[in-house]
């Protein structure tokens, strides 16, 4: 049995941010690989550099020490390649466009044919349970309807990896575990490799395959979690000792990394 690739590789990475009041250290020494096909969750507290490390998978901020690629090249060579998507925290749909011309804009910027455009539209809304809502507006969408339609256009020029940046944190509960079951099923079709940045230990515990924890400033990490449960996950899974197991092991991971914050 072949080896399954990484997708992301870090080797002591760092990023130390210059700031008018001195330097900031947002990571250090961080280790890691995540391999294709995995839903990888990175937890920790608010300032541990969970979406730092996301930005520097994308290119969107430099390392300042170590090394991280995307796919064995750097992530200026993933960017251009068009890589991943990404998924911030709010939706970031412009409200002038209907859902399909928010999904498009990727596409349009890339050069895709109209047809082509069309199709891969109408397949990621499928995706994400909103097809028939092409023609709205953002304004007449809920806020976890906004949230899909974000997730469907990073996924609409079908790149291999996906960076969600604590997409359902400013949502509801009930709207959250709704969102959490369809992304679920959203990563079970498309076999994508996820990253996932959250607060919550209970999503990150639900979701993934691989749960990263985080310490406070400068971020490290101070576990890694492999998951043991099934990948078929029904909410109710969340009563089980086993899914409680891991939790108290997450929770542990984050009291002890307070240690790094002398």
């Amino acid at each position: 049995m072949s080896e399954i690739p990484s997708v992301v590789e870090a080797k002591g990475l760092g990023l130390t941010f210059e700031t008018a009041d001195g330097p900031v250290h947002a990571l250090a020494d961080v280790d890691l690989s995540i391999r294709k096909g995995e839903f990888v969750s990175f937890i920790g507290p608010s300032g541990c550099g969970k979406t730092t490390f996301l930005r520097a998978i994308a290119d969107l901020e430099q390392p300042t020490a170590g090394t991280i690629t995307v796919n064995g090249t750097s992530p200026a060579m993933a960017r251009k390649d068009r890589a991943y998507g990404y998924v911030f925290q709010a939706p970031a749909l412009y409200p002038w466009r209907t859902i399909e011309r928010n999904v498009a804009l990727p596409l349009e910027i890339m050069g895709y044919a109209k047809s082509d455009q069309k199709a891969r539209i109408a397949r990621t809304l499928e995706l994400v349970n909103l097809k028939g809502f092409e023609k709205k507006y953002p304004w007449q969408l809920s806020g976890g309807m906004q949230q899909r339609a974000s997730i469907a256009r990073a996924l609409a020029f079908d790149a291999d990896l996906l960076l969600m940046d604590e997409p359902f944190g400013a949502l509801d509960e009930i709207v959250r575990d709704h969102l959490n079951e369809q992304l679920l099923e959203l990563w079970d079709k498309t076999g994508k490799t996820i990253c996932f940045v959250t607060h919550s230990i209970p999503e990150a515990v639900y979701l993934s395959t691989k749960i990263v924890v985080m310490s406070p400033r400068p971020g490290r990490v101070t576990d890694v979690i492999e998951s043991t449960l099934p990948r078929e996950r029904p909410l109710d899974i969340r009563e089980t000792p086993e899914f409680l197991e891991i939790a108290a092991r997450v929770r542990e991971g984050l009291r002890a990394g307070h240690s790094y914050d002398e």
